[in-house]
């Protein structure tokens, strides 16, 4: 991975044990959660704290990402999970997909990365790391899941 790394595995899974605990208290519990990936890395974020539910207690809360055969979302919480939120139009890509599926009772968005520049009223619930980049810079994110030999956050780029 080139670049300037901001998080590390360790660093990574603490984000997500942390994320998780926040997704539950926020929802008061797990029960009526559904977590959904906007993308590729965004499924692979709700496959993990799905994971950590199940490993910490016993629960399992649905994931599956956008594109895949919709999961029941009426009336439930659904956390649209998003690698890096940027100008927020993936998030209201999501947001317009799962209205598709049915009428959630709320809609929160989970970033593991927040680099800021939104062009669009956008904010994410649950953030795991605010980076602020300018348009020249990028962030890398490389998942197990996506077929990186290990997990990792970097700033590739140059200052514009």
């Amino acid at each position: 991975m080139n670049g300037h790394i901001i998080m590390d595995e360790a660093a990574i899974h603490r984000c997500i044990v942390r994320l998780s605990h926040e997704i539950e208290e926020r929802n008061e519990g797990l029960e009526n959660v559904v977590l959904i990936g906007v993308d590729e890395g965004g499924k692979a974020l709700a496959r993990r704290v799905s994971e950590y539910y199940h490993r910490a207690y016993g629960d399992v809360v649905p994931h599956a990402g956008i594109e895949e055969a919709p999961l029941e979302v009426e009336g439930k919480a659904i956390v649209l999970c998003e690698e890096v939120l940027r100008t927020g139009r993936s998030a209201i890509e999501g947001i317009e997909k799962i209205f598709s599926f049915g009428c959630p009772a709320r809609i929160q968005l989970l970033a593991l990365i927040d680099r800021g520049g939104r062009e669009l009223p956008v904010r994410a619930d649950f953030v795991g790391k605010n980076v602020p980049t300018s348009r020249a810079e990028y962030v890398e994110i490389a998942l197990r899941e996506l077929g990186a030999p290990s997990d990792a956050i970097a700033i590739t780029g140059g200052k514009a």
